[in-house]
This record gives structure tokens, sequence and C-alpha cells, in this order.
């Protein structure tokens, strides 16, 4: 029997702010959507630094995850952007906490982000 696409959606988590899913499980891996850091109780970026906008993307990036039958820990590829490369350092610091199993990145600077957000984050990972 061939895999199934099966669309992952959480109120924990923003929702899409456009034509796409939070996250699409295809087999045993889960795909998420580049996470902003939008508080999915306002529907709206409330913190200011980027230390601050990485917390709460790694809060809805875990949101989306857990319904996706997945963690942080399970991760295997991500890929970040920065609306200001200055701030590697800083992100990083927040990156760390949440991946701590290291899985292969990609960080790259961006011209801008939606809603003028300083960062945006996306993963692959396994699921359960």
């Amino acid at each position: 029997m061939a895999n199934e696409l099966k669309k992952v959606s959480t109120s924990s988590a923003p929702a899409a702010i456009g034509p796409y899913s939070q996250a699409i499980i295809y087999g045993n891996i889960v795909f998420t959507s580049g996470q902003i850091p939008i508080n999915p109780a306002t529907g709206n970026i409330e913190n200011t630094t980027i230390e601050e906008q990485t917390e709460q993307v790694m809060k809805n990036l875990g949101a989306v995850l857990a319904e996706a039958g997945s963690s942080f820990d399970k991760a295997i590829k991500t890929t970040c952007f920065l609306a200001n490369i200055s701030d590697f350092t800083a992100f990083n610091g927040v990156y760390a906490k949440y991946f701590t199993s290291k899985p292969a990145r990609s960080c790259v600077a961006v011209k801008d982000l939606p809603k003028n957000a300083l960062v945006e984050v996306e993963v692959i990972a396994t699921v359960d």
C-alpha cells in the first residue's frame, strides 16, 4: 500500500497564514512548515528580541511536532531563516536548548520574513 499524506493541525500553534498546512506526515516522516514567532493565542508577534522570538518559534514547532507524534529529539534536518545574520549567535543560544540531538541544519539570512519576523524555522523529523 502506498504511503498517504496526512495533514497536521493544532490550535496550540499559529494557524497557517496562507494556503499551506502546519505540517505533513508522509510515511514515518513529518515535514513542518516554517514557524514564525506568532503567539497562537493572539495571532500576533509580541516579542521584539531574537531570543524571545526564537523561544516562541520553538514553542510553536514543539506543538506541531507533538501533534504529529514527534519531538525535537527526532529531528533529522532543520532549515533556519534569520532576518539579520548578526543574530546568528543569539539565535544559536536558544536553538541549542531545543535541538540537543544536533540534527543536520541550514541557516541563512533572508531579506524579509512574513509579518516582519526576525526568525523562521522548519523541521523534518521522524514520527512514532
